[in-house]
């Protein structure tokens, strides 16, 4: 499947990264199974794209995504549960999983399945207008827990998900759900941004990020910082970071003569 071929998403190509955008605007981006498997193979493709070093995903500039298709969820008959929560696992897990930064760009709604789409990326980037919510609790059922908990910390995940309240930008930015709030004309272009920065990263250090990110705050402070310096080791060994710390220190240095 090619980009030009997406029906529920668009993927525009920049210097160095992507942006991919939910494109259900009618539906309020309703995560249907369609949508779903075309971001799995999206982000499958983009990873295997060397020239790709960071993705934005967005629902555009007035609703990021309402959550699980309601009608196609009414349709479901018992015996396409298990294909139907595979396909769920395996959108998420390939977004959660993705070996390349993915900054969620969110501008207003972001219930539900939404909520939990945004919260499997690395970095989100709100709009003023941004709303986040888990109201599936009151519908019977149980909110993605593990993401979210990462993000605000255990106690206030339990908060989040058992209570279902709409928490607005600026509460999400003071409890570390999100890393930045912007004007609703600038979230996206701030996003870009953060998205052209790291693609100018070594991408090999990124990821090291990432993964570090995922093990250390599971492991004893000694193996954690046993585990970092490890990294640090083989990364420092590859001729791509030497000649990056080369760089650096030739800019710091040309920076203190400038400035004597």
């Amino acid at each position: 499947m090619t980009p030009s071929s997406y029906e529920t998403i668009r993927v525009d190509r920049e210097e160095g990264y992507a942006v991919v955008t939910l494109n259900r605007q009618k539906d309020m981006n309703a995560l249907s199974l369609q949508m779903r498997c075309e971001l799995e193979e999206c982000f499958e493709s983009l990873e295997r794209d060397d020239a790709i070093r960071a993705v934005v995903l967005t629902g555009g500039d007035f609703i990021f995504s309402a959550g699980m298709d309601l009608k196609e969820w009414e349709q479901i008959q018992d015996g396409e549960l298990d294909e139907y929560f595979s396909s769920m696992i395996k959108y998420l897990k390939k977004i959660y999983t993705f070996r390349k930064p993915v900054i969620a760009a969110v501008s207003g709604i972001a219930l539900g399945g939404g909520f939990n789409l945004a919260t499997v990326c690395d970095l989100i980037i709100a709009s003023e207008t941004a709303i986040f919510g888990h109201p599936e609790l009151k519908f019977g059922l149980n909110p993605l827990f593990d993401p979210l908990m990462r993000l605000v910390g255990h106690a206030k995940a339990k908060e989040i998900a058992m209570l279902g309240e709409p928490i607005g930008a600026q509460e999400a930015l003071r409890i570390g759900l999100v890393n930045k709030v912007s004007p609703p004309d600038k979230f996206l272009e701030d996003a870009k941004g953060v998205a052209l920065e790291l693609s100018k990263r070594s991408a090999r250090a990124v990821e090291a990020v990432k993964r570090i990110s995922d093990i250390v705050p599971r492991l004893d402070k000694g193996t954690a910082l046993e585990h970092e310096f490890e990294i640090s080791a083989v990364l420092f060994s590859r001729a791509e970071s030497r000649a990056h710390f080369r760089k650096f220190i030739g800019d710091l240095r040309k920076k203190k003569g400038d400035e004597s």
